[in-house]
This record gives structure tokens, C-alpha cells and sequence, in this order.
């Protein structure tokens, strides 16, 4: 019998990962946490004048339809793109396998493809209370005109670098490091304490 050599993936965030209502939540819930546990976390970059290029790749290879720029995006079927500096974008699917159609489909002549799903955790938060929350993290307009649906974003926390996706009306994956997920997580629920959040 052939014995199978994927590893399964642990979580950072097992150890403070407590599912349940938290902080003032008296009168209601102001956001909601979770974890998605996407297959395929991947990074392209395009060399200059080849974003047009790694823009049809990802069309192409993951189905979805990116607009031109650092900072637009698209989420639908499981899957999202978004721009989040010239020439770099990261593709999520919630399945695997995602950097090795990207190998095939991108030559060295276009960019590079880089596989991150075992280096970084994705944090979700969601719900009315959510840019207040994050205004509180991150120095940069979290508003719908500034940052639409399906856009993406590349900042710091301190000293933690995460890339944030609007992926719903009032919700954002936050991807960090794993190396850091587990201090950024503690400190996002301490943050959601005032607004009441729920640990899905």
C-alpha cells in the first residue's frame, strides 16, 4: 500500500486559537475572527514591462480576470488576485497545487513564481466593526472608495509585514508571516475587545 507524502499543514495559532464570544459583547458582536486554511498561497513578480504578460498567467492559470495596477484585485470561487505592488501580485486558492500551474505557465522571460502557502497564515476578520478595528493596526484608509472590494494592500504592524485583501463588503484576509501569526493574532483580539468579536 503507497503511503501518502503530503504533510498536513498545523496551525500557528492552535495555542490562542479560542473559539467563542470575547470581550464587550453585550450588545452584540462587532466582528468575527477566523482562520481560512487556503491550499495555495503564491507570489509572482513580473520583470518590467512584462505585467501585462503576468497579468494573463493569472487569468489564465487561476480564472481570474485582474485589473491593470498595484492594488486591484478580484475574489470569486474560492479563489483571489489582487496587485499589491507594481509588477507583484499573490494569488490564493483554496486548493493545492496553484504554484505548479504557475511554473508551467510562467517562463523566465516574464517574471518569477514564488510557492508562500507553508510560510504564511491568513487571518480573517469580519463584520460592521472591522475597519475600526484595523484603523487601529494599519496606517492606511481602509474606506470602500480607497480600498474597494477585491483590492489588496502590502503594509506593517510594527514589525509585521502582512498584505490585507478586502475579500467581502465588511471583511479582510490579512496574510503574516507564520513565523509572527501568533503574536499578531493575539494582538488583533485584544484589539476587538472594545467592539466585542466572536472566534469563529
Amino acid at each position: 500500500m503507497a503511503r501518502s507524502t503530503e504533510v498536513e499543514r498545523l496551525s500557528p495559532l492552535a495555542p490562542v486559537y479560542r473559539a467563542g464570544p470575547h470581550g464587550n459583547f453585550e450588545d452584540g458582536v462587532g466582528v468575527a475572527l477566523s482562520e481560512p486554511r487556503p491550499g495555495s498561497i503564491v507570489q509572482l513578480a513580473a520583470w518590467p514591462g512584462e505585467e501585462r504578460r503576468m497579468i494573463d498567467a493569472i487569468r489564465t492559470v487561476a480564472g481570474l480576470a485582474l485589473p491593470d495596477g498595484a492594488g486591484g484585485g478580484v475574489t470569486e470561487n474560492g479563489r483571489a488576485a489582487f496587485g499589491f505592488a507594481p509588477g507583484k501580485f499573490t494569488v490564493i486558492d483554496e486548493k493545492d497545487g496553484l504554484a505548479a500551474a504557475f511554473a508551467k505557465a510562467v517562463t523566465p522571460a516574464i517574471g518569477t513564481v514564488t510557492d508562500l502557502s507553508h510560510g504564511r497564515t491568513v487571518i480573517r476578520i469580519e463584520g460592521p466593526e472591522a475597519e475600526w478595528v484595523l484603523a487601529k493596526f494599519f496606517a492606511i484608509d481602509l474606506s470602500p472608495p480607497a480600498f474597494p472590494l477585491g483590492a489588496g494592500r502590502s503594509t506593517t504592524h510594527h514589525d509585521i509585514f502582512a498584505q490585507i485583501q478586502r475579500s467581502g463588503p465588511d471583511r479582510f484576509d490579512i496574510h503574516v508571516f507564520r513565523s509572527f501569526a501568533r503574536s499578531f493574532w493575539t494582538a488583533l483580539c485584544h484589539g476587538c475587545e472594545e467592539v466585542g468579536y466572536e472566534v469563529a
